[in-house]
């Protein structure tokens, strides 16, 4: 091999050392594309949504925002929900249309609240309970075919939106009155205030049932429009400061026994979002759901207290017997509703079969829980918090 074949071997082949760094740096520049994941820096999506609730000093508003937070969480920041108070852009009444119009993105409201567009919607939060709480109606939703059913509720009224769910209230008080009541001849011919389905109840026990939005409750009771009214909790109930116009606080009633909250998404909008984000303002619903009902817990059961103790506000469970007089007035309002309206009944019989089969298995297999608490605490109605 002549010298100038020797100088061209060793320019063309390469060392074994300067191999193994070339692979090396190959390598290392492959791993670090693999590490960083290819995300999309783009500006975030802010979606609009109304909530039928005050700011400040609201509970509810206050869940609202712990939704969107977790949307916000979930995402990274790349889906935001700018949360407006009630009024801010429409009144609470036409919160359904302004999110299918386009007018909002979102909306946090109950379905009791388009109730005047179909009476089916007060079936999907406060209808009658066959022994249901409001969170085995979100069963029902879910598996036992109670969201095709909503969703042609929806179609019905002409909502052009998607619904999630979250929030299983507790039992609504009966609320609050200038006396203790016993009796159903206690509350004949009063001038009560709720809502959705419960008013037809209520009508049907002889009181006399008017629909007035939460901030308007208190004054209506002060000026004497109203003489005893509910909203839902112990904590809205002393925000909206019915502790100042009445004494005497009725828990756990008939009425509204499991009510939750509904969120509108225009269809439009959520059918433009990527399926990630549509999978996380569902799934943040579920999330959410579960946190409001710890908060509630903890929250109402604090406010209650309060209310007993710092505005010796005097407490009773609801008599049997007026109870009893709720289900009597669900009976006939469901029978009259079920002869005029057959999609009506469609939905009763639905969870009517549901409650059937899964309420037998809960209530065979929940232990009294009373009388675990009296063991441990004494007498109910003595037990001081």
């Amino acid at each position: 091999m002549s010298k100038k074949e020797k100088t061209l071997k060793r320019v063309k082949t390469p060392s074994r050392r300067k191999f193994f760094k070339a692979a090396a740096a190959t390598g290392a520049a492959a791993a670090a594309t693999i590490a960083m994941p290819n995300v999309a820096f783009g500006a975030p999506k802010t979606l609009k949504m109304q909530a039928a609730w005050p700011s400040g000093a609201n509970i509810f508003f206050e869940m609202a925002g712990d939704y969107a937070k977790m949307v916000s969480d979930m995402s990274g920041g790349e889906l935001k929900i700018d949360l407006q108070p009630v009024g801010a852009v429409v009144k609470t009444s036409e919160i359904g249309q302004a999110v299918s119009s386009g007018v909002l993105d979102m909306g946090h409201w109950v379905t009791a609240y388009w109730y005047g567009k179909n009476p089916a919607a007060s079936l999907f939060g406060t209808g009658p309970s066959y022994g249901m709480s409001s969170q085995e109606v979100m069963g029902w939703m879910e598996y036992g075919g109670g969201r095709k059913l909503y969703d042609e509720t929806l179609a019905k009224v002409g909502f052009n939106y998607v619904g999630f769910f979250h929030m299983p209230m507790p039992a609504q008080p009966f609320g609050w009155f200038k006396k203790n009541v016993t009796k159903v001849s206690d509350v004949k011919g009063m001038k009560y205030r709720t809502v959705g389905l419960a008013t037809n109840v209520l009508t049907a026990m002889g009181m006399v049932v008017r629909q007035l939005p939460g901030g308007e409750i208190q004054p209506a009771m002060k000026t004497g429009l109203i003489e005893a009214a509910e909203f839902n909790n112990p904590t809205s109930d002393s925000q909206f400061g019915m502790q100042d116009v009445s004494k005497h606080y009725h828990l756990g009633s008939f009425h509204q026994s499991q009510e939750m909250f509904e969120i509108p998404i225009n269809k439009k909008t959520f059918g433009g979002l990527s399926p990630q984000h549509q999978a996380i303002l569902k799934n943040a619903a579920y999330a959410a759901n579960t946190d409001n009902y710890f908060k509630a817990l903890v929250r109402y059961s604090a406010d209650l207290s309060k209310l007993m103790n710092q505005h010796k506000v005097n407490v009773y469970q609801t008599s049997d017997e007026i109870l009893a007089q709720q289900l009597k007035g669900w009976d006939k309002v469901i029978g009259d509703f079920n002869k005029k309206d057959p999609f009506f009944k469609k939905i009763v019989d639905s969870q009517k079969a549901y409650a059937k089969r899964v309420m037998k298995y809960l209530l065979m297999n929940q232990p009294n829980y009373r009388l675990a608490y009296e063991n441990e605490f004494g007498s109910l109605a003595k037990v001081k918090i």
